[in-house]
């Protein structure tokens, strides 16, 4: 049988949400190979980990964009006008803090939160600007996937964002925990409802 994967990077993510007793699942095994439990994972530059919080993504992004402030300080210095400062900002450090917004940010900490935001305060100390905050460029995304999977009727989401009769408004998705509540499509069709 040909190998079509590698065992060595292939993980096993255990993703379990209940308020149970912690349950003990068996080890997957391929071709007589056990399988590597991890406790997080990174995933098209996204960490997920086991218990679906955010801080350790929160944390990485933040320490990558502050590393990026330092060269947009050594920028300042060289005396270029805010418009040039703010423009790099945008390049190299909002596009760092914002990638994949729409899956994390909802349900972040504030303590998470409060930590990306000061990275976009040093920046504005930096380039002499206002920038957007990061809830604010946040809504603005949701919102714009959010019409763009109504639009799109064979998105595999579409039938999430089904009109009432009055053809006005969305149905509310109905939501029995905060982690789903704070997710992407009860926080698009309530952005959207909001928006009619």
């Amino acid at each position: 049988m040909p190998k079509m994967y590698d065992l060595n990077k292939t993980k096993e993510l255990i993703v379990d949400c209940s308020k149970k007793q912690e349950q003990h699942y068996q080890p997957v095994r391929i071709s007589g190979t056990t399988v590597e439990r991890v406790d997080s994972f990174k995933y098209l530059g996204v960490h997920i980990s086991q218990d679906l919080s955010w801080s350790r993504h929160t944390n990485s992004l933040a320490k990558k964009a502050r590393q990026r402030l330092h060269h947009l300080r050594r920028l300042r210095d060289f005396r270029l006008p805010s418009k040039v400062l703010r423009n790099l900002y945008t390049c190299t450090i909002e596009s760092i803090l914002t990638g994949n917004i729409t899956v994390w940010f909802g349900n972040s900490t504030k303590q998470d939160r409060q930590a990306l935001q000061r990275v976009v305060r040093s920046a504005e100390r930096i380039t002499h600007t206002e920038l957007p905050d990061l809830q604010t460029i946040y809504y603005k995304r949701y919102q714009t996937k959010a019409r763009r999977i109504v639009k799109d009727p064979t998105h595999p989401n579409n039938r999430l964002f089904s009109l009432l009769r009055s053809g006005k408004c969305f149905h509310s998705l109905k939501t029995k925990t905060e982690r789903l509540k704070r997710s992407f499509f009860p926080q698009a069709i309530w952005a959207l409802n909001q928006g009619n």
